[in-house]
């Protein structure tokens, strides 16, 4: 049975994490569920997020865990493999397709594994992971009819990075600073091209769940902006009624020094521009310079 939503917008639709628990989504899903998480020098935090999320596995909840390595050199595969994922390397998928192009292109070349009808997407070096980071978006899709996407948004606290000062005098981090390229670029830039799309509120979380048939119709973005390019792409497929997102509470990582930004804003951008041109709504000189996409993964033939 429908679980009625913390909010309910005339575009779409918000829960909360508590809605769906592992034994209620144990009890009613009937798609197999596959979850991903892309990789990089995640070594200290991969043990604890595999382990929970094998728990999940032992109590219905997922069928597969894949871990997808970027060629990490402090041990992260090795501790994903002996803590019991499926580990694959990204640059060993799909390699005729030429070098991985970030973590958009891991994911795209995941889709070639993954088995699950159901595909979750989960940040490796999330601190402190708990079950319910992988049960709010699984719930979401395997308990709500006619939910084909869902999206993460949480509070980030935001700690300084290495090299910088606290924000505030006498004070570690900051509550909520966190996310900063999506408060002040995805966000902003939704409300004023996409309204449909303004009530989504991390548009930039890494953290999705998604039909598998609807992941392999989209094409990838592969750098930064494979978050937006996902979003905008999958309203444009399934319209908005098909999306909904998933408060997960507190998410806390590493952050990036704001030097680091300024790039990662440009690419979002220049991901933005590049639908925006798509759509005959964008006038002006030359291509907008968006990263490279990877085609539908349905157009593609796998070996």
């Amino acid at each position: 049975m429908a679980r009625t939503p913390v909010e309910r917008f005339p575009q779409g639709r918000t829960f909360h994490h508590s809605s769906f628990s592992a034994e209620q989504i144990a009890a009613e899903r009937e798609l197999s569920v596959s979850v991903c998480l892309p990789a990089r020098e995640c070594a200290q935090t991969i043990v604890p997020i595999v382990a929970t999320l094998l728990g999940l596995r032992e109590r219905g909840v997922l069928d597969e865990v894949l871990v997808v390595d970027a060629g990490s050199l402090d041990g992260t595969a090795e501790r994903a493999r002996r803590a019991g994922a499926s580990v694959r390397q990204e640059a060993e998928l799909l390699p005729e397709h030429g070098p991985v192009l970030g973590k958009g292109d891991a994911m795209w070349r995941a889709l070639s594994v993954l088995e699950g009808q159901v595909v979750c997407f989960l940040d490796a070096d999330t601190e402190d992971f708990d079950a319910h980071f992988a049960t709010g978006l699984i719930g979401a899709l395997c308990c709500e009819p006619g939910v084909q996407f869902a999206k993460a948004f949480y509070r980030r606290p935001l700690a300084p990075a290495a090299g910088e000062e606290a924000s505030e005098p006498g004070r570690g981090e900051a509550a909520a600073g966190g996310g900063r390229v999506n408060h002040l670029m995805a966000r902003p830039a939704l409300a004023h091209f996409y309204p449909e799309l303004a009530w989504i509120r991390q548009p930039l979380a890494g953290e999705v769940a998604a039909r598998r048939e609807l992941l392999d119709g989209l094409p990838f973005a592969t750098g930064y902006g494979v978050e937006i390019a996902m979003l905008l792409d999958v309203w444009r497929s399934v319209g908005v009624g098909a999306i909904a997102q998933v408060d997960l509470d507190e998410h806390r990582h590493g952050h990036q020094p704001l030097s680091e930004l300024e790039p990662m804003a440009a690419t979002v951008l220049a991901t933005i521009a590049q639908r925006l041109a798509a759509e005959g709504r964008l006038l002006g000189d030359g291509e907008p310079r968006a990263p490279a996409e990877r085609p539908p993964l349905a157009s593609v033939t796998v070996a």
